[in-house]
């Protein structure tokens, strides 16, 4: 039998990817621990293989967390509250969620023995504006605290950040192919915004680098291009043929000009690894003399990774990429 592999909030867009990957490499078990029977059930029904075990609880009870965890080797904690809007009305739920039910999940596996743990970060964690961005910065700070504390050979703890999933759960492109079809306008937020693109089997590969690259407290980051929202909107209007107007709404609770995926002084200290830069945790301990007395003229002169620095995709760059995707390509032959 293969690795046993837990995945915390297994029934959504990421975890169901994720399942998808690790059937076909032929993982003998794939714990699924999330909160939503209703889902569990869906997906029991749907995959129907003896491969997959099914949890019910929450990352907030540890309790719950302990009992999935048993016997685990490989875990994948995507679990979270992600919804930018909710979490800005709601910021204790994410505090709950992202950073207590972080720790549980941390902890649970460092005492199982787990031999690698890779937690799912966002853009939003870097500089953050929103409730959702500094739950999830936390969520990487708790991470990176744990790992300190652990040698190699113990749990290996790791990070990965990513950009806007296209075609994820409650994300922008599935909403425009809705209005498209129902003959209404797109509703947009501000024309000139801009987001990284990447498909869910991108971030899919990513968290795979992780588990085979990862050292204590790395943070992966998948580099992405990005694209505004106003050429996004215009080029799944010609995808589809469609003459639906185009309506600016107003920005959103917490939303962002630009996302980034990295900060300057996280590139200081980070390995271009192609198309990944891994971000090693600032090893300084408490003693900050030295770096108050000498300080760190390299940080001033780099430059923040972000989605209006990065590769801007053009019409045709887009629509590829765009054509690319099998819900897109399904909602093309509805």
């Amino acid at each position: 039998m293969r690795n046993v592999v837990l995945v915390t909030g297994g029934t959504g867009s990421f975890g169901k990817t994720m399942v998808n990957k690790l059937l076909a490499e032929g993982y003998g078990e794939i714990r699924i621990l999330s909160r939503d029977e209703a889902k569990q059930e869906e997906m029991r029904i749907a995959y129907s293989r003896p491969e997959l075990k099914f949890y019910i609880g929450d990352v907030r009870d540890k309790a719950s967390v302990d009992k999935a965890m048993k016997g685990v080797d490989l875990v994948f904690h995507a679990a979270a509250l992600k919804q930018v809007p909710s979490c800005e009305f709601f910021p204790m739920e994410a505090v709950k969620t992202n950073i207590i039910g972080s720790q549980n999940v941390i902890d649970s596996a460092v005492e199982a023995g787990v031999k690698s743990l890779v937690c799912l970060s966002t853009d939003k964690a870097v500089m953050p504006v929103n409730a959702m961005g500094m739950s999830k910065a936390m969520m990487e700070k708790v991470a990176q605290a744990s790992s300190r504390q652990l040698r190699e050979s113990d749990t290996v703890i790791s990070c990965v950040r990513y950009g806007n999933v296209m075609c994820s759960r409650g994300s922008v492109i599935p909403l425009f192919i809705k209005q498209i079809k129902e003959g209404k306008a797109l509703t947009i937020t501000e024309p000139t915004m801009t987001r990284f693109m990447l498909s869910l089997n991108d971030a899919i590969e990513l968290v795979a680098f992780a588990f085979e690259h990862a050292n204590q407290g790395d943070i992966f980051i998948r580099k992405a291009p990005a694209c505004t929202v106003k050429l996004l909107a215009e080029t799944l209007l010609e995808i589809f043929g469609a003459s639906n107007d185009i309506r600016v709404i107003g920005w959103r609770h917490g939303e962002k000009l630009f996302e980034t995926l990295a900060s300057a002084e996280e590139l200081l200290r980070s390995e271009d690894m192609g198309e990944y830069y891994r971000v090693s945790y600032d090893s300084r301990d408490l003693n900050y003399a030295k770096f108050f007395t000498e300080g760190d003229v390299e940080e001033a002169s780099t430059e923040d990774y972000h989605s209006h620095n990065t590769h801007q995709l053009s019409k045709e760059e887009l629509k590829k990429l765009l054509l690319s995707l099998p819900e897109v390509q399904a909602a093309l032959t509805e």
